[in-house]
């Protein structure tokens, strides 16, 4: 997710190469391995970008935001929030939990919109919390977190920010507030006085609540919401709360996905057992086919990290032919170590062939897979997902998402890599 959602960012800026890249999530597949490094390599960003992983609060995505503006010197920097928690077959969080990412470019020049400030309060007042290695959070009492958390400290908190900006409340047009109970957004606005249709919708019904990625969710719904000269205030709670203001400047860099794009695109899964075996909250038997334990070759991972995870192929330089993977003699003149890179990630290609395939084992059968045939020239064999049986058919135009592509349960090493689409 936080790659898909960092493709479509960096699409809005051609031009663009960040500066730094910051990932922000209480629930990274990593907990000593940078994560932010393997989106990077993703991404295709130059090797010398530092990268971080910022945690511990699910006020932690307009943190990090809130971050990259105090310490900017002007330059291009990508934060990227995604989660995706667990929670407890029955209970309250299973109907409220979703999972997404959203990314944010910083910069200067023609700006979609202009950030005017923060504000952030740190407060020991413990809300929920999930302990090292623990799967679920715990919570306290709703009305105990909104009551006594949300409602004494939020408004103040977005108070000081408007103040120090010298803006008044019912110069606000888009406010949203994540990480409290539902309803809490509509109260703290009636406290400072914003206007009740001013207040963004929580998207709770629509994606659920995404932790870590909320925040910056409800800040991309304003900039697609609202027109230029609307002031967005945007909170969240957390062991304290932290607060962002922008105002809307224009159409430059809005990317060409966006979240209603992305929320027209969603397919409904109505089997429950279905959804709690993708969660990992139930461990089906699906046969000796599944008893497989392949052990990734980290060497060669590093070797090919730019193919494996930047989905770069190689173009002959005599006959130009573009291929996949990127190999010492080309497929077709066979001249010898004469390949440059070139990346597939974002070239058009359309289905060549495809097979369904029930025997092999597959989580949500049956696999599909197929030869890809790129508009540049590559063939290549691949896993065809997120698609119905009749719109997995030959011609049928693709696109590309970094996907999980096995997860090793005896060391816990989870491999990615790239898998086509269908469009059509």
């Amino acid at each position: 997710m936080a790659v898909q959602a960092s493709r479509h960012c960096l699409a809005a800026v051609r031009a663009a190469r960040p500066s730094a890249l910051v990932f922000a999530s209480t629930t990274a597949p990593f907990a000593d391995l940078q994560n932010a490094t393997i989106i990077s390599a993703a991404l295709r960003l130059p090797e010398e970008m530092p990268c971080q992983d910022m945690s511990g609060s699910t006020r932690v995505g307009l943190g990090a935001l809130a971050q990259l503006f105090r310490s900017s010197d002007g330059e291009d920097q990508l934060v990227v929030a995604s989660d995706r928690r667990h929670a407890r077959p029955g209970s309250a969080q299973e109907l409220s939990y979703g999972a997404g990412a959203a990314a944010f470019l910083t910069g200067e020049g023609d700006l979609l919109a202009r950030y005017l400030g923060a504000q952030s309060a740190s407060l020991a007042f413990v809300d929920h919390f999930r302990e090292s290695g623990e799967r679920y959070d715990y919570f306290g009492e709703e009305r105990w977190i909104r009551d006594e958390g949300v409602l004494r400290l939020v408004p103040k908190v977005v108070g000081r920010l408007l103040q120090g900006l010298n803006v008044a409340a019912n110069a606000v047009a888009w406010f949203g507030l994540s990480g409290a109970p539902a309803g809490s957004d509509k109260l703290v606005a009636k406290g400072l006085g914003i206007a009740p249709e001013r207040v963004l919708p929580d998207l709770r019904d629509t994606v659920g609540d995404t932790g870590a990625a909320h925040g910056p969710l409800l800040l991309a719904s304003a900039l697609e919401c609202g027109k230029p000269g609307d002031v967005i205030i945007v909170a969240s709670f957390g062991l304290g709360c932290e607060a962002l203001a922008f105002e809307i400047s224009g159409e430059a860099r809005r990317p060409a996905v966006g979240l209603a794009d992305a929320l027209a695109e969603r397919r409904a899964e109505t089997s429950y057992g279905k959804m709690l075996s993708f969660a990992g909250e139930l461990r089906l038997d699906f046969g000796p086919r599944s008893e497989v334990q392949i052990k990734a070759a980290l060497t060669q991972q590093y070797r090919s990290a730019d193919q494996v995870l930047g989905f770069v192929g190689g173009r002959c330089a005599a006959c130009g032919q573009v291929q996949f993977p990127r190999l010492p003699v080309c497929v077709s003149c066979a001249s010898s170590d004469i390949q440059a890179p070139f990346p597939l990630a974002e070239e058009p290609a359309r289905i060549a062939t495809v097979s369904a395939d029930w025997l092999q084992y597959y989580p949500a059968p049956p696999l599909y897979v197929g030869l890809v045939q790129f508009d540049a020239g590559a063939r290549l064999l691949m896993e065809i997902v997120d698609a119905s049986a009749n719109e997995v058919k030959v011609g049928a135009p693709v696109r590309f998402a970094f996907r999980l592509k096995a997860h090793d349960e005896l060391r816990h090493y989870t491999r990615y890599f790239w898998k086509a689409v269908p469009t059509s």
